[in-house]
């Protein structure tokens, strides 16, 4: 008896990369072309420098922080 193959949803892509991997990033291209790195060295067994990868990623998804002026006497 044969197995059924897997069937799964298909997914909204931006650059190849599913888009909700990219929300929130201030330059969509540059996460994205990070994941595909990333996923390419995971798939041929190579090391993936993690911390790297974590800042990088916590570094692309930081929220500016919004000066305040002072008040002139």
């Amino acid at each position: 008896m044969k197995k059924k193959k897997r069937k799964f949803r298909k997914v909204a892509k931006a650059k190849g990369v599913p888009k909700k991997y990219l929300s929130g990033a201030k330059n969509k291209s540059s996460r994205a072309a990070e994941i595909k790195r990333t996923a390419e060295r995971y798939k041929k067994g190579l090391p993936i420098d993690v911390k790297a990868v974590s800042k990088a990623r916590v570094e692309a998804s930081k929220k500016k922080k919004r000066k305040r002026g002072r008040k002139k006497a």
